[in-house]
């Protein structure tokens, strides 16, 4: 229904086997089920291998924005390129100017032309190939992808690989590297809450080994820094990882830290961490991915961390293209939508949401309003009580739709 937002190309050499296990990572990643909640065309995947006319040629060229469509097809907002850098491509680059040298030349040219819609990140699979060759030449102003920081743990590589990369395409569409900001109970001995201290160390070592901006929660923040205003400014870039310890749902604060960040519209991610369980528990801590963090051998589990920042990535990179999306429905006819909600609504937002709306319709039938959220739709009773809350504004009923039941209906 909209112009496509996000076209991913995985670029290799055909003799170049770590190419082709690079491309099946990233394919399943992004065309996995975490994005499939958008609207179709936010994000796409391809490939560029084989020889376009001949096994000697390079491969189909890539649509770049602004250089004319192919065939009048609508181009992708932005255009993510990612030359994976092998022993075949560098030798086929550097055995004389052909197909393969201008391909790679013209990569790098089209981000240099085009810095704000174009990206390029190269993924180093062999050292050799980048070590003093034409290769490394054109793609050595890069910064190559899922370089490992000095000293970090081991971690999955389709892990590693997928993370940087939907971390640096966030980036680009909001401009700033992203910040995670850390929600947690305070003073957790004192509280009686044991293990929660050597967790947020443990988080906070492993978000050092990423590329993720500088954390903060707040005990971070400086003197007479407010925390809502923080968050509410940090919206646009950054995201909310609560530790969910046995007292968490209980505290004042992290209610709030919870609240703002959803009503402010930040990516969310829950670490389940409990120890003798949670007696009271919040309904602001629903509607947002949960991932359990268990305890091995060496403490707290770094594999459920990672999983928890990897989900926080990804959620961050779905609401850059959910925002896109809702700025090109702009142009679009037909499509009236009065809340692109990042998340699928519920009261804390609603009623937030709600709250902000000036009252236009004096005087006239008050309108139902559509609200459009990511897949997977709400329940029936889930939009009934959204609807009493709507009819307490006195309006007659929201129209609360997905992207697939809004093209189920049509329209």
């Amino acid at each position: 229904m909209l112009p496509p937002v996000l076209e991913i190309y995985v670029v290799w050499h055909p003799d170049d086997p770590a190419g082709q296990t690079a491309a099946n990572q990233f394919i399943e990643h992004f065309h996995g089920t975490l994005f499939s909640g958008l609207i179709g065309g936010a994000i796409e995947a391809y490939v560029r291998s084989r020889g376009w006319r001949s096994t000697a040629d390079a491969p189909r060229p890539i649509p770049i924005p602004d250089a004319g469509p192919p065939n009048g097809v609508m181009q992708a907002a932005m255009v993510a390129m990612v030359p994976v850098l092998g022993r075949e491509f560098a030798r086929a680059v550097e055995a004389a100017p052909g197909p393969w040298r201008d391909y790679a030349t013209n990569i790098a040219t089209a981000e240099r032309a085009n810095p704000g819609r174009v990206c390029v990140f190269p993924l180093l699979v062999h050292r050799a190939a980048t070590n003093g060759t034409e290769l490394g030449r054109i793609f050595g102003r890069f910064q190559f992808l899922a370089a490992a920081a000095p000293g970090a743990p081991a971690e999955p590589e389709a892990e590693l690989r997928c993370r940087d990369l939907a971390q640096s395409i966030a980036q680009l569409a909001g401009q700033q590297r992203l910040r995670v900001f850390i929600s947690h109970t305070k003073h957790p001995s004192a509280a009686g809450e044991s293990g929660v201290t050597e967790l947020i160390d443990r988080l906070r070592w492993i978000i050092g080994q990423t590329r993720l901006s500088q954390f903060f929660d707040a005990n971070d923040l400086q003197p007479g820094r407010n925390w809502d205003e923080a968050l509410r400014e940090g919206a646009a870039v950054g995201a909310l990882i609560a530790l969910r310890t046995d007292l968490y749902s209980s505290r004042e604060w992290c209610q709030r830290e919870m609240l703002i960040a959803k009503q402010s519209g930040l990516p969310v991610v829950i670490l389940d961490a409990p120890g003798s369980g949670d007696e009271r528990g919040s309904f602001l801590m629903d509607h947002v991915p949960r991932v359990p963090v268990h305890r091995d051998g060496n403490g707290w589990s770094e594999a459920d961390i990672r999983r928890g920042l990897n989900l926080l990535v990804d959620e961050s990179l779905k609401r850059a293209l959910w925002e896109r999306q809702a700025q090109l429905a702009q142009a679009e006819q037909g499509l009236e939508v009065a809340w692109w909600a990042p998340h699928a609504p519920e009261p804390a937002t609603l009623v937030y949401w709600l709250k902000a709306r000036p009252p236009a319709y004096a005087g006239a039938a008050p309108p139902t309003l559509r609200v459009l959220h990511p897949d997977p739709p709400l329940g029936p009773d889930e939009r009934l009580v959204l609807d009493e809350i709507a009819a307490l504004r006195g309006l007659p009923g929201l129209d609360i739709m997905t992207p697939r039941l809004l093209a189920a209906r049509g329209g």
